[in-house]
């Protein structure tokens, strides 16, 4: 599932407060499913949205901003978020700038979803942390609504580089990276479980109007979710994973190829986003990266989405990621015999493949809330229908399999 929103616990970086979900501000949805099949995405801001970003720019850059006029300025839509909008802003060719300002910045709004004031103060904290070690963009402006960044020269990886080789194995060495850095957060692991627990509370007092929802929303509770979760829960207490930074979402659009690095074997790769970051398991990190190989969001369609469960990482490619994490983030990996590191990736491989069992019941459970608040043109809980196999029945072959999974 696609990871995108604002969430956690109190005491971790990315915390919500209490999911902020009630009868009153529940959005309702089209009423029926044509409706859905109806929808387009459009490639410019609603004249509302462009007024609101015009003055952010005026306000927060600096040097040709403060002169530029209205109708000169310039912003496009940039896709790919499922909660956050994200906005181009450009000043025009005919204007030169007066100092260092940027002549293009990004504008993300932040989705008015699950959202909350000490969770955007926490994110904004880190992403200025993460811009400061130059980890991240440069940070422009914070404002309620969301943020001023600095647009990097790159584009986003489509799904299938995921797979590719040399890509992958800058994305283990880029996230053993992130696991290795201090913050100034909380360092208990309480992120997946609170927010499970805390979402699996809201799914079960949820209610859909709409007959298709419905439908898929009584199949889904069918499978006693509760009960999935604590077998889930159970499978995960006996699994060794290490507490790390995680970024808890790195998933193809939040991985930037940098723009002239196309043809360079290393460093041509930016993690970006990371509003979902917390201490959590190091297990959960990869296991939702490599559930992320089989989801393709560039559709333009309803629902705006395919996948392909073939394409979830073979145990070689599994091995080949991990062996580039271990090498960047255990100094002493390369002394080791081959049998002890192969013993090593084994163990990881196992912790992997049972945290990635977390990710599927993680965002399942937000996709159900999405599809019940959420005014993103997204088949949120068409996108759960693919998940033929519950939690319960995974963990039971899971405990079957243990030499593999």
């Amino acid at each position: 599932m696609k990871t995108k929103f604002i969430n956690g616990v109190s005491s971790s970086p990315s915390m919500s407060l209490g999911l902020l979900v009630t009868e009153n501000a529940l959005q309702v949805q089209p009423d029926t499913q044509e409706d859905c099949d109806e929808l387009v995405r459009s490639d410019q801001p609603d004249p509302d949205t462009r007024r609101r970003a015009y003055l952010w720019c005026r306000e927060f850059l600096h040097g040709a901003w403060k002169s530029l006029a209205e109708d000169l300025f310039q912003i496009t839509i940039i896709r790919g978020g499922l909660s956050n909008k994200l906005f181009l802003c450009s000043l025009p060719d005919s204007l030169n700038c007066v100092g260092d300002e940027p002549r293009n910045v990004l504008l993300r709004l932040y989705g008015a979803i699950l959202q909350g004031a000490e969770a955007m103060v926490l994110e904004s904290v880190m992403f200025a942390i993460l811009a400061e070690r130059e980890l991240g963009p440069k940070l422009y402006g914070i404002f309620p609504q969301g943020r001023l960044e600095q647009y990097i020269p790159s584009r986003k990886l489509d799904t299938c580089e995921l797979s590719d080789s040399s890509i992958s194995a800058e994305v283990a060495q880029k996230m053993a990276r992130f696991h290795g850095m201090r913050m100034p957060f909380n360092k208990q692991p309480k992120w997946l479980f609170g927010t499970m627990d805390k979402y699996l509370s809201q799914v079960m007092r949820l209610s859909f109007t709409r007959e298709a929802h419905l439908r898929r929303f009584n199949r889904l509770l069918s499978y006693n979710l509760p009960q999935e979760m604590e077998m889930l829960r159970s499978l995960l207490e006996s699994t060794h994973s290490p507490v790390v930074f995680c970024h808890n979402d790195c998933q193809e659009g939040n991985i930037l190829l940098l723009k002239g690095r196309q043809s360079s074997d290393k460093q041509k790769l930016m993690l970006i986003d990371f509003e979902y970051s917390s201490y959590n398991y190091r297990g959960f990190d990869i296991g939702n990266h490599f559930c992320e190989w089989m989801y393709d969001y560039n559709c333009d369609e309803f629902p705006f989405f395919k996948v392909s469960a073939q394409n979830y990482p073979s145990k070689a490619q599994q091995l080949h990621f991990i062996e580039s994490y271990l090498r960047e983030s255990d100094r002493g990996f390369d002394g080791l015999s081959a049998e002890d590191q192969m013993k090593l990736k084994e163990e990881l491989y196992v912790e992997v493949n049972r945290f990635s069992l977390a990710s599927h019941f993680f965002w399942g459970l937000w996709s159900i809330i999405q599809a019940r608040l959420s005014t993103i043109k997204f088949g949120y809980l068409v996108s759960l229908c693919f998940l033929n196999l519950s939690p319960y029945l995974l963990y039971s072959i899971s405990k079957l399999f243990e030499a593999q999974i």
